[in-house]
């Protein structure tokens, strides 16, 4: 027999709304980030390099949205039915993706100095 949803300890369901809150704050400031850096970038080097390092964190952004909203949900159910919390997959992309754009970002820095 099926076990039937319970509705969570309030304090839990809180605290999965605050972690996807903070991971909708990176969102927005990868997106943030993406149009100084397609404004400065005219600093950094050629063009090829500028809209890389403006258009891939504006692309990150809103795909962590996404999958910030897709974990929600998973933690989400996952508390309802007393299951263990599933881990943030994404994170490991993410922090590739913004190692990767500030390597790109550093050196194009240094090569132009």
């Amino acid at each position: 027999m099926e076990e039937q949803p319970r509705e969570p300890d309030p304090r839990f369901t809180l605290a999965n709304e605050r972690t996807f809150l903070a991971w909708i704050r990176t969102s927005l400031a990868l997106i943030a980030g993406g149009v100084a850096l397609a404004e400065l970038g005219k600093r950094v080097g050629p063009s090829p390099i500028q809209l890389l390092l403006s258009v891939a964190p504006v692309v990150a952004g809103t795909g962590l949205s996404l999958l910030a909203f897709l974990h929600w949900r998973r933690c989400q159910r996952a508390l309802r039915s007393g299951e263990p919390l599933p881990p943030p997959r994404f994170a490991i992309g993410l922090t590739a993706l913004v190692m990767t754009a500030g390597l790109v970002l550093t050196i194009s820095l240094i090569a132009r100095h």
